[in-house]
C-alpha cells in the first residue's frame, strides 16, 4: 500500500481548530472501495500554539524577510513530514496556514523526489491555481473527486507511466508543480468546482476513528452542507443555494460517541442550523435525549426563529451566533443579504425571552459602508442585549461574488491572506483603523468583560450611545496602556480580574465626568458581582469582595434602573462570596 498524508496546520488548540476537513479526506480515503486497499491514510495536525513551532515563531521574530516565521514553519513541518516518507501529501489550506503550507509542499519536493502533492480546503477552492509546490488542487468538497484522482494515480504508477497529468476530473487543477499564472485561467468568475457529495453515502471521521475528539476536548459538527444565501462576501456565494443533509442514523451515532467520549463542547458548523425549522427541532430532541450536558454553538438566522424554535433551543444548553453583519438595510443589499428589523427585534426578543444565550457578528468595511453607519449598527446590536458581539474587518476573499464586484465598488484590499479591505470611498484607511480600534475595545469591555447583563444599565444614565461610549474606551485603552497590562497577566483568571478592574475605574472616571457621584456606588456594585459571577460560571473560581449594598437589592430587577435605585434602596455594607452550588454560581454575605 502507498503511504498518503492528510496534513493541516491549526491556528490555536480548541475544539474549533479541529482538523475536521483534512480528517473528512483521510476517512474517504480509507472507506471508499476504489482506494482503501491501494492507500494508507494518516491525519497528522500541527499547531500554531505547540512549543515546537512557537520557538520557531519567536526566533524567526518580524525580520527583514515578509512571513519569514511562515517560511520557516512551512520548512520545519516538510521536515517532519519527509520522515514519515510518504507517498501523497495532501494539503487542508485555510487564510491563516497559506503560507506555511505552500512553503512546505515546496520543501518537501526537494526533501523526496517524487512524491506528489495536492492542496484543498476553502484558500483552494477559493483560487486553484496560485500555489506553488503543488501538483493538483482540488476546488470545493473534496472526498469524491479525491478517491478518483488517487485511483487514476495508482493505475498509472502501475502500468509503470507517469501519474502526473491532467486527469479531466471535475474540479480538479493539474499544476504539476507550478502555479498558472494564465490571465484567463485566473477569471475565477467561473470556476468549476469539484461535483457536490453524496451526504447519505459519505464516511465519518469520528465513527472510523479518523480524528478522536477525546484528543480536543470538544467536536466540529456537520449536520448538513450548503447554504441557501447567497451573502457574497462568503465562499458560499459561488457554491450551490441548497442544503443537503447528513442521514439522522449517522448523527445520531455521533452524539452518542461524542457523549461517551464525554466532551464538553461541540461546535455546529452550518452556516444556517435553522434553514429549515422542522430539520431543526428535530436535531435538538435528539441533542437533548443523548447529551444534555453538553453545550452546543449554532450558527442561525434570526429571521427563521420563533416562539417555537426559541423555546426548543431554550431546553438544551446552547449558544447562538447571529450574523447581523450590518444594521445598515443599504449596506446590506450590497452584499446580498436583507433585513428586516421589526421582524428582527422581535425574534430576537424571544430568545430573550426563553433566556437563550446569543450573539452578534458585524463586519466593518463593507461596501457602502462608512464608520458613522458602523458605529449606528453597535447601537442597534447592543440595545438587544447581546451576549457577546464579534466585530470583523472585511476579508475580500478570493473566489467569491464580492471579489468579483468589488473593483466596481471602488474597494481597494490585500491581495494576500487574511485579505482585509484596506479603504472604500465611503471608508478611508484612517477610519477603518478607528473601527478596529473601537472592535478592539468593544471586545474587550463588553464581551471578554461578560458585561451584558449590566451594560445597558451603567450606559443609560451617562445618556450617551454604546458606540460613544466604546470609542471614549478606546482612546482610554491607549491612554492607560490597557493592552501591555492585560499582556502581563499570568492565567485566564487573573486577566478576568484585571477586566473587571478596568472597567470599573473607566466607568468610575465617565459618572464623575457626568455628576453622577450618587449612582457610583451602585454601578461598581453591579460591575463587581456580575464579574465574579461570570468568572465562576466560566471556570467555577470562587470569589470574595465587598460591596456598598446588599447584592440581593443590587441583582434584584431594582437594580437595573440605578437612579431609582440610588433614591430608593439604603446602603448596606456587605462581604459578599460567590461559588459555584448545585444550581450554578450563587452568592452569599459572609
Amino acid at each position: 500500500m502507498k503511504k498518503l498524508i492528510c496534513v493541516t496546520l491549526l491556528i490555536e488548540k480548541s475544539p474549533q481548530a479541529l482538523p475536521l476537513g483534512a480528517a473528512c479526506i483521510a476517512s474517504a480515503v480509507k472507506n471508499d472501495s476504489r482506494t482503501k486497499n491501494l492507500y494508507d491514510a494518516r491525519l497528522i495536525d500541527y499547531c500554531r500554539e505547540s512549543p515546537e513551532i512557537e520557538k520557531i515563531y519567536s526566533e524567526t521574530g518580524p525580520g527583514q524577510i515578509k512571513n519569514a516565521g511562515e517560511l520557516a514553519v512551512g520548512t520545519w513541518i516538510a521536515k517532519e513530514l519527509a520522515a514519515l516518507k510518504p507517498d501523497i501529501v495532501c494539503f487542508s489550506i485555510y487564510v491563516w496556514n497559506h503560507i506555511a503550507l505552500e512553503k512546505a509542499a515546496l520543501e518537501i519536493k526537494k526533501l523526496i523526489p517524487g512524491v506528489i502533492t495536492v492542496a484543498g480546503g476553502p484558500e483552494v477552492t477559493a483560487n486553484p491555481y496560485v500555489f506553488s509546490g503543488m501538483d493538483y488542487s482540488m476546488a470545493g468538497a473534496g472526498e469524491g473527486a479525491t478517491t478518483e484522482l488517487l485511483e487514476n494515480i495508482w493505475k498509472e504508477q502501475e502500468k509503470g507511466a507517469d501519474p502526473l497529468k491532467d486527469y479531466h476530473i471535475p474540479g480538479i487543477y493539474f499544476l504539476n508543480g507550478k502555479p498558472d499564472a494564465s490571465p484567463e485561467k485566473n477569471s475565477l468568475s467561473s470556476l468549476q468546482r469539484m461535483l457536490p457529495c453524496n451526504t447519505e453515502v459519505l464516511s465519518s471521521p469520528y465513527l472510523d476513528g479518523t480524528i478522536d475528539v477525546a484528543k480536543y476536548g470538544g467536536a466540529l459538527w456537520e449536520l448538513a452542507r450548503g447554504c441557501p444565501f447567497k451573502c457574497s462576501y462568503c465562499y458560499e456565494s459561488k457554491g450551490e443555494k441548497k442544503v443537503s443533509y447528513f442521514p439522522l442514523e449517522r448523527l445520531e451515532k455521533e452524539i452518542e460517541l461524542f457523549a461517551k467520549k464525554n466532551i464538553s463542547q461541540v461546535f455546529v458548523l452550518d452556516p444556517t442550523y435553522n434553514a429549515s425549522k422542522e430539520r431543526a427541532i428535530k436535531m435538538l430532541k435528539i441533542i437533548e435525549k443523548k447529551a444534555p450536558g453538553m453545550f452546543f454553538y449554532f450558527e442561525a438566522r434570526a429571521e427563521f426563529i420563533d416562539r417555537e424554535l426559541a423555546q426548543a433551543f431554550s431546553r438544551v444548553p446552547c449558544a447562538l451566533q447571529i450574523g447581523l453583519q450590518s444594521a445598515d438595510e443599504a449596506v446590506l443589499k450590497n452584499v446580498h443579504r436583507t433585513l428586516d428589523k421589526k421582524k428582527f427585534i422581535r425574534n430576537i426578543g424571544y430568545l430573550n425571552e426563553t433566556g437563550v444565550t446569543f450573539g452578534f457578528d458585524l463586519i466593518y468595511g463593507l461596501p457602502g459602508d462608512n464608520l458613522k453607519r458602523f458605529k449606528n449598527s453597535i447601537d442597534f446590536a447592543l440595545s438587544l442585549y447581546p451576549n457577546n458581539l464579534e466585530l470583523f474587518c472585511l476579508s475580500v476573499l478570493p473566489g467569491t461574488d464580492l471579489n468579483d464586484a468589488a473593483a466596481e465598488f471602488g474597494m481597494v484590499w490585500e491581495q494576500t491572506p487574511p485579505y482585509h479591505v484596506i479603504k472604500t470611498p465611503q471608508f478611508s484607511e484612517a477610519d477603518l483603523a478607528k473601527a478596529a480600534s473601537l472592535a478592539r475595545a468593544t471586545n474587550l469591555f463588553y464581551t471578554q468583560g461578560r458585561a451584558v447583563p449590566w451594560f445597558n444599565s451603567v450606559l443609560f444614565p451617562l445618556k450617551i450611545k454604546a458606540s460613544q461610549f466604546f470609542t471614549e474606551f478606546s482612546q482610554y485603552m491607549v491612554e492607560q496602556k490597557i493592552d501591555f497590562a492585560l499582556s502581563k497577566c499570568q492565567s485566564g483568571e487573573e486577566k478576568s480580574r484585571k477586566i473587571t478592574e478596568i472597567q470599573k475605574a473607566f466607568v468610575s472616571k465617565k459618572y464623575r465626568e457626568k455628576h453622577l457621584d450618587k449612582l457610583l456606588p451602585a454601578a461598581e456594585d453591579l460591575i463587581l458581582i456580575n464579574g465574579a459571577l461570570g468568572l465562576c460560571t466560566f471556570d467555577g473560581t470562587e470569589s470574595e469582595f465587598t460591596t456598598h449594598y446588599h447584592p440581593d437589592d443590587v441583582m434584584s430587577e431594582y437594580g437595573t434602573d440605578l437612579q431609582f435605585f440610588a433614591d430608593n434602596c439604603g446602603k448596606q455594607k456587605c462581604r459578599v462570596k460567590v461559588f459555584e452550588s448545585e444550581k450554578g454560581p450563587d452568592w452569599m454575605t459572609v
